[in-house]
């Protein structure tokens, strides 16, 4: 008898562990975003594979005289559990894999071009073989939605499997707009002077895909008071975007003049000249939570004045974000302003961020974190905490200076204070030189503090054993303290 119920009881016990989770997967529109580069199925527990839709977008290969894009992939699904992974590479015979971020701890398998791991529930991962950072595959494995919003719905615009050309869509206020997953839509959307509105869902929004046999249609110019971002807020209210993938060809959420703006689960490419990902100005309570971020341009920017837009930046907190700056940089703070009238850009705050690449050519734009104050700005009461950053190709770690940038400020900043960076790590070979320094004695930097900085495992402290008397503290990190500074400081807790 115990013999019978032993085995029972087993499978009683696996049933139990896996009833409750969950895995949902998207058919894949007919459409030329579609990729052949890899083929891809997943599983949960013990269940049947299931194969899932990849998808391609361009990203920035080179972008200065010559502008080359390359095709990167992306696949996505929802799940509530551990999700089994199985990827079939069909463009290479498979040598080596990473996935990153490191900090996962995902060990694949590798059986000849078949390579098998597992990923948790909201774990975005770059899979790359053989070091090709361009033909690699990004999987997405997002929480399982709640409340979908119904097709019905007289409150909801409502964007079901397939693929939609929609141009640019005006949102008005107390809207939700879905795009379901297995939906590409083709368009943007605008929230102007709006309020209570809700961008959510699963799906893709892009520019106008060009099909076999087709040329993009006409396209009337745009004015100079006119944007052509993928998602534009602006003098808008409580406006919370979820859960897409974005392939944009200008920014991908340009935020003006705005206040209560949410952005969480959000997912971006971006290839041609100044696609920005999320770039905020004169806007306050703006919080970005669980991101992956690959552009061509600044992952994040936070600015004062700029364009039609007028006031202070505050209060803006940025958590879990994983950011690939294929040109400039994955943080930008400050650079544009109202000399007229200075902007104060203060409280600003993120936490658990990876930096997965930095190339940028230009030595005025490097800087993985860089605060650059410009156009009178003070920038001030900033921090950054958690922060892991990998082996970048082209950029320096750190940019924090008072500038006077003539190509797009009109006087130098007002100065940098209150800084803090709290258990930030650099694993690599190839960061430049950082750089701190004010402008003259009225424009400078003061009250830096670096706690816990490593530098390839090394603590960098102002009493570390290993450093010389008379060097500076910033000299065993890599880092010029110039001059216009104060009170620039490394700590240790350990």
């Amino acid at each position: 008898m115990s013999k019978i119920l032993l085995p029972l009881t087993l499978i009683i016990l696996f049933a139990s562990k896996y009833a409750d989770a969950q895995l949902v997967t998207y058919k894949q529109p007919d459409c030329n975003m579609a990729s052949h580069a890899y083929m891809v199925e997943v599983q949960q527990g013990r269940s049947y594979w299931q194969n899932i839709g990849v998808y391609q977008a361009d990203v920035a290969a080179k972008l200065d005289v010559q502008h080359i894009s390359k095709k990167t992939c992306f696949t996505y699904f929802d799940c509530s559990g551990i999700v089994n992974i199985r990827v079939k590479v069909n463009y290479a015979n498979v040598k080596t894999v990473v996935i990153r971020p490191a900090s996962y701890g995902i060990i694949p398998k590798i059986k000849g071009n078949i390579i098998e791991f597992s990923v948790k529930p909201s774990q975005y991962i770059s899979l790359e073989i053989n070091g090709d950072i361009f033909q690699n595959l990004q999987l997405f494995s997002n929480a399982v939605e709640e409340d979908r919003p119904k097709s019905g719905d007289p409150n909801v615009i409502y964007f079901g499997p397939g693929v939609h050309n929609i141009g640019r869509m005006e949102i008005p206020s107390n809207k939700t707009v879905y795009i379901a997953g297995g939906a590409i839509v083709e368009g943007g959307f605008i929230m102007d002077h709006v309020k209570n509105v809700n961008i959510r869902g699963r799906g893709i929004l892009t520019q106008y895909i060009v099909r076999p046999g087709e040329t993009a249609p006409e396209t009337k110019p745009l004015t100079h008071e006119e944007r052509n971002d993928q998602l534009l807020v602006q003098y808008s209210e409580n406006v919370n975007v979820s859960g897409i993938v974005e392939v944009p060809k200008g920014y991908s959420i340009m935020v003006g003049q705005s206040q209560q703006v949410n952005i969480s689960d959000f997912k971006s490419f971006s290839s041609t000249g100044n696609a920005d990902g999320i770039d905020i100005f004169c806007s306050s309570n703006v919080t970005i939570d669980h991101i992956f971020m690959r552009n061509s341009d600044d992952c994040i920017a936070i600015y004062g004045h700029r364009w039609r837009y007028y006031g202070n930046t505050n209060d803006i907190t940025v958590d879990n974000a994983t950011l690939w700056a294929d040109v400039a940089h994955p943080v930008l703070i400050g650079t544009h302003g109202d000399t007229s009238h200075p902007d104060t850009l203060q409280n600003i705050r993120f936490h658990n961020m990876v930096i997965l690449d930095q190339h940028e050519n230009q030595l005025d734009y490097q800087g993985c974190i860089a605060i650059n104050a410009g156009d009178s700005n003070l920038v001030r009461n900033v921090s950054f905490e958690n922060v892991k950053i990998g082996d970048i190709r082209k950029g320096q770690l750190f940019n924090l200076r008072v500038m006077f940038n003539r190509k797009y400020n009109t006087s130098p900043g007002g100065g940098i204070e209150h800084v803090w960076f709290k258990n930030v790590s650099y694993t690599g070979s190839r960061a430049n030189m950082s750089v701190i320094s004010g402008y003259d004695d009225l424009h400078g930097i003061k009250d830096v503090v670096f706690e816990n900085l490593k530098i390839n495992g090394t603590l960098i402290y102002d009493k570390m054993k290993t450093k010389p008397g008379f060097y500076k503290t910033g000299d065993m990190a890599n880092i010029f303290i110039g001059e216009h500074t104060d009170a620039i400081r490394f700590v240790t807790n350990n």
